[in-house]
């Protein structure tokens, strides 16, 4: 049997098991148990579970998995829980640079709870009569609605996660509406497999699209189930983004220890 302590974060809902991995004490993990923690009436319930490692080259690295058990690709939300989790650690000096399974990122916190955390480069969006696709570090199709509020989040993204073109890898599934100056984003995820709260990847897809034509910064405010988020980023071209930012909060919940 063994003890693991861990922490449990959540960004605007969107909450994470993490632990503190730098010596390799936790390689042992399953994608079986990783799921088990995972699990919401059996385990300690999350979105997504989350290892702290050592980095020869950075403050830190960033593994993450999917509540199904199985490495994911990249979390934004998640990323910014882990770099609070980081800063509580005492690693970095509210400056923080880690890599991740999409490349390097750096994040910088204002405060105890509120993280920015960069995003990749977006270099192409397709654009479809009634979608866009495109990648965040996780792919992520994005579908503009009347009413999102009144949207089947469950069945509606779930025949277009499993749908001939994205049934064998996946896609996380997105429905907007604009609202005042900002969007509200809900979202069907991926290795969930069922809404979650908030989404930081489908986030900040989903200002992307809702950029104007015009070249510029662009600042997106965006309103989730779990809460406010932001989005900052610079149009450079008819179809690509950089200095992509992810601002919002990111907060301890509990943590503790367990026998498995």
């Amino acid at each position: 049997m063994n003890n693991i302590h861990f922490y449990k974060y959540q960004g605007t809902g969107n909450d994470f098991i993490i632990m503190d991995n730098r010596e390799g004490q936790y390689d042992w993990l399953t994608d079986e148990q990783v799921n088990e923690l995972c699990d919401r009436r059996f385990g300690i319930g999350a979105d997504g579970l989350m290892l702290l490692n050592k980095s020869e080259d950075y403050d830190f690295a960033m593994k993450y998995y999917n509540a199904d058990g199985r490495e994911g690709s990249m979390c934004g939300n998640g990323g910014r829980c882990l770099a609070a989790f980081a800063h509580k650690l005492n690693i970095g000096n509210g400056q923080l640079s880690f890599i991740a399974v999409d490349g390097p990122h750096e994040a910088t916190l204002d405060g105890h709870n509120w993280v920015n955390l960069k995003m990749q480069d977006v270099d192409f969006v397709e654009e479809g009569p009634l979608y866009y696709y495109l990648n965040t570090g996780s792919p992520h199709f994005v579908k503009f609605v009347e009413d999102v509020q009144a949207t089947e989040v469950f069945e509606e993204g779930r025949k277009i996660r499993y749908n001939e073109r994205f049934a064998a890898e996946g896609t996380n599934v997105n429905f907007v509406q604009p609202f005042e100056n900002g969007i509200f984003v809900r979202t069907y995820e991926r290795g969930v497999e069922d809404e979650t709260y908030s989404c930081g990847t489908g986030v900040t897809a989903a200002a992307i699209t809702f950029a104007g034509k015009e070249e510029k910064e662009y600042v997106v405010p965006v309103q989730t189930l779990g809460g406010q988020l932001e989005v900052r980023f610079t149009k450079t071209g008819e179809r690509t983004y950089d200095n992509i930012w992810l601002c919002g909060p990111a907060t301890l919940v509990f943590e503790g220890s367990l026998h498995i």
